[in-house]
């Protein structure tokens, strides 16, 4: 047990989601704690701005669904702070060229239905391939609670004994298992379902990863559907940053501060433990112990003085991140996109203007050269069907994102962010003939203005990859997963860049506070 220092606060770096939520489990058991933010407010990708005057618009996370898994909202009472949540039914759309739309239910039952409306091949295969996932997703889930550290997964893993036993059958044994595991997902899918009908839709939701269909252990992201068949896909009412309202309102009536526009440029561990923080400016603010809710590599290898060194520090700068990220254009409209033979809710959740696995596989690809994709997947979401707060009356926000733009790419952003935005429409003019005349206004928001926006490296949504190499008690490193630091006292981490995954999650924040307050009750 570490002797802690009482007189100073548990100072937090970053004040996105995981480092709010890490501040109020904290502040919760009475510990003060500071939150330090170097942007303007605190959120991360958890945010809502009025991009386009009127229009309130999410600047990164669209949906919020793995920290629905956990029992984060319910312990910190974040209802009672004010957040709601509505559900996305259907949670994904497939919306083709040629006028078909299959709807992707939470009940998987309707799901089957609405594919079997233009195939009944496609319809009984994914019912199949769900019948695979969903143990799967099941025994994961686990790891959202335990922060992912082996012995958390070995300590929750008596109650999820079954579904891995059943994943381990419905796969063919361990070695089948294995197999499905380490195969691209691109190639899963053509395995899995027969055509494109199912294949391309599916596909444009594990995209979200910021991995391709062909990148090798990217199977796991589209057994990930059956997680929202299990548990449903979800947005806050006001955007984003309710949850991030919501947890800042739970700190600071436990006691805990925010302070934004503060820059954390050291972190002092000379002694062999955290003792405080330097500010822009040279200010130092001492601190009983240190969290930090930013870039791990940023961390413990720029700002941590001094550096991660050894094995631990070669094998989280080995960490990687690749050039495909997230474009994301920003639309005012004054009506919805004007499907083809829609019904009521093919707006509610994500929808996917990708045709083929193959268009999505070559987008990848390209960016991965530094190359602008053609043509450009691109998939919607509009929020403002079902929360009458982020538009005015009778008008949209349409949230159109490509996920497999380049960071770096020849030629650079500026001269050629406008004429992507356009590919973006078009291709969604494509699939709702008439949606280009509905656009009142519009913003862009490059990878490079995102990086430059929040600090992410490389504009990584996840900050690093979640490949098989860096997901749960492997993530950043397989040392580095139970959020402490090898060698430093009192110095804990949390973020995308951690185990067990990125995303709106919550769970690497717990597991940091947690793990603090074992070392120091």
């Amino acid at each position: 047990m570490e002797a802690p220092i009482s007189a100073a606060p548990v100072v937090v770096v970053g004040g996105g989601h995981n480092g709010l939520v890490a501040a109020c489990y904290l502040a919760k058991a009475g510990k003060p704690v500071v939150v330090l933010e170097a942007s303007d407010k605190p959120g991360g990708g958890s945010r809502t701005d009025e991009t386009i005057p009127s229009y309130r618009f999410n600047t990164h996370a669209a949906a919020h669904n793995i920290i629905n898994m956990t029992r984060i909202p319910a312990e910190l009472d974040l209802a009672g702070a004010g957040l709601e949540y509505l559900p996305m039914d259907p949670f994904a759309t497939g919306v083709f060229r040629d006028g078909r739309v299959v709807r992707f239910s939470r009940d998987i039952e309707q799901a089957v239905a609405s594919i079997a409306e233009h195939s009944r091949a496609d319809a009984e295969a994914y019912r199949a391939f769900m019948h695979r996932a969903i143990p799967l997703v099941k025994t994961a889930v686990t790891g959202l609670e335990s922060g992912s550290t082996p012995g958390g997964v070995l300590k929750a893993a008596g109650s999820k004994l079954l579904p891995l036993l059943q994943g381990v059958k419905r796969a063919g044994g361990p070695v089948g298992l294995f197999h499905d595991l380490v195969m691209p997902y691109g190639a899963l899918l053509e395995t899995a379902l027969p055509s494109d009908l199912t294949r391309a839709p599916v596909a444009s939701f594990a995209s979200h990863s910021s991995a391709g269909p062909h990148a090798p252990g990217g199977s796991f992201y589209v057994f990930w559907q059956a997680a929202y068949h299990l548990f449903g896909q979800w947005h806050p009412r006001g955007g984003s940053s309710a949850l991030t309202t919501a947890l800042t309102s739970r700190l600071e009536g436990w006691g805990g501060e925010v302070r934004t526009g503060t820059l954390v440029e050291g972190i002092e561990a000379r002694t062999g433990r955290a003792t405080g923080v330097l500010l822009e400016g040279g200010k130092r603010l001492a601190a009983s112990a240190v969290v930090t809710a930013i870039d791990v590599q940023t961390a413990l290898l720029d700002l941590l003085d001094p550096p991660l060194g050894g094995k631990d520090g070669t094998d989280l700068a080995a960490a990687h991140r690749g050039n495909a990220v997230q474009l994301v254009v920003h639309l005012a409209t004054d009506r919805l996109p004007p499907y083809p033979n829609a019904r009521p809710g093919d707006w509610n959740g994500l929808q996917s203007h990708v045709d083929t696995l193959d268009e999505l596989r070559r987008g990848f690809q390209s960016a991965e050269a530094r190359r602008l994709p053609e043509p450009v997947p691109t998939y919607c979401f509009t929020p403002s069907v079902y929360d009458d707060s982020l538009a005015p009356a009778g008008h949209h926000t349409v949230y159109l994102a490509c996920p497999c733009a380049p960071y770096e790419v020849e030629g650079g952003w500026e001269d050629q962010q406008e004429a992507f935005a356009d590919a973006m429409v078009a291709q969604v003019e494509a699939h709702a003939p008439g949606f280009t005349a509905s656009i009142l206004a519009r913003t862009i928001r490059t990878p490079a203005l995102m990086a430059q926006e929040l600090r992410w490296p490389g504009a990584h949504p996840m900050q690093l990859d979640i490949s098989l190499d860096q997901l749960a008690f492997l993530r950043p490193t397989r040392r580095l997963s139970g959020h402490t630091v090898p060698g430093v006292a009192g110095l804990y981490t949390c973020g995308a860049s951690t185990a067990p995954v990125g995303g709106i999650a919550g769970s690497s924040g717990k597991a940091a506070a947690l793990a603090l307050l074992e070392a120091q009750p």
